[in-house]
């Protein structure tokens, strides 16, 4: 029986973290994971391209990007959403409002944003909103990693940056910098991150079920146990102190494990827009992006997101 090889980035609000220091795989199911760390999410799609994955924590853009070009991956569960902030300088104009957001745009004109790396997640929500509602461009430049670009900002190669929570949590803490756009405002219920398996796995039922049960007992313990969780991940990551992982979890405490229609369609509306970028050269139906039938014994219940979909004047601006 060989181990799961299971891709995770660095954002501490990933259930991945506390899986893989409890050792829950191994403890809980019997079977030996092995870990495997990527800077972004379509370097994670490239891993699996490879065959060198068996599941992965993704943002669903780069998971649609890669089986756009062929690669055998689906997404079975949920996980987090809204996890895109833009910061900034502390003096510079912030959003309030979705109203707010070409006071802020207007601002960057002529000026540069960092993003984390083409076609993740923050990437493809920026170059939407920029070509949506920014009358004067500014221009997106993409790093490698995404713990460059506060110290980027702070040294005037960029003017703003975007990325998730956690990297809002650095720049607040580290770098006298702010948020200027919220996660909320951000393509509301966009889906920040799922659980994407090869899709030779989908026989394995059995594992990949007791696997979702794994990382829904997580995204409990961070919604419900925050202190217990940030403690957890502040010994995983070894780099911050459970405070600061507290900080980071508060800023967008939208965690579950399910794929409700909200989250589906949120996903589904990225479509037309990778197509536009250049990134998807044919549509995707719901089929090819997402295998419900995993996650539905799993978490039988509504979801625990915590974002109202029945505001729609939150949900108005972006695609559908």
């Amino acid at each position: 029986m060989h181990p799961i090889r299971i891709g995770y980035l660095s954002t501490m609000y990933h259930t991945s973290h506390i899986l893989r220091t409890m050792d829950w795989v191994q403890a809980r199911l019997g079977r030996v994971a092995t870990w495997q760390l990527f800077g972004t999410g379509p370097a994670m799609v490239d891993a699996f391209a490879m065959g060198a994955l068996d599941i992965g924590y993704l943002g669903v853009p780069p998971a649609m990007i890669g089986i756009g070009r062929g690669v055998p991956i689906v997404c079975i569960a949920g996980g987090h959403v809204e996890g895109t902030v833009m910061i900034g300088p502390r003096h510079a104009p912030r959003a309030v409002a979705a109203d707010d957001i070409p006071a802020v745009l207007h601002y960057l004109a002529g000026k540069k944003i960092g993003v984390p790396a083409r076609g993740s997640i923050h990437d493809v929500i920026m170059r939407w909103l920029i070509n949506t509602m920014g009358a004067s461009t500014p221009e997106v430049v993409n790093y490698p990693w995404a713990d460059l670009i506060p110290e980027a900002i702070n040294e005037h190669v960029i003017a703003a940056g975007a990325g998730t929570p956690q990297l809002a949590a650095v720049a607040r803490t580290f770098y006298d910098l702010d948020i200027l756009i919220g996660p909320e405002l951000l393509w509301p219920f966009n889906p920040s991150y799922g659980i994407v398996v090869r899709r030779a796995l989908l026989q394995e039922r059995t594992l990949l079920e007791e696997f979702l049960l794994l990382h829904e007992d997580a995204c409990n313990l961070i919604r419900l146990q925050p202190e217990a969780a940030a403690r957890i991940v502040a010994d995983a990551v070894r780099v911050v102190d459970e405070t600061f992982v507290k900080a980071v979890f508060s800023l967008s405490p939208r965690y579950c494990a399910s794929l409700p229609r909200p989250y589906i369609d949120a996903a589904m509306a990225f479509v037309p827009v990778l197509m536009s970028m250049g990134f998807l050269s044919t549509t995707l139906t719901e089929e090819a992006v997402f295998d419900s039938s995993f996650i539905a014994p799993v978490h039988p219940e509504n979801h625990h997101y915590g974002v109202d979909t029945t505001d729609s004047a939150r949900y108005s601006f972006y695609p559908h």
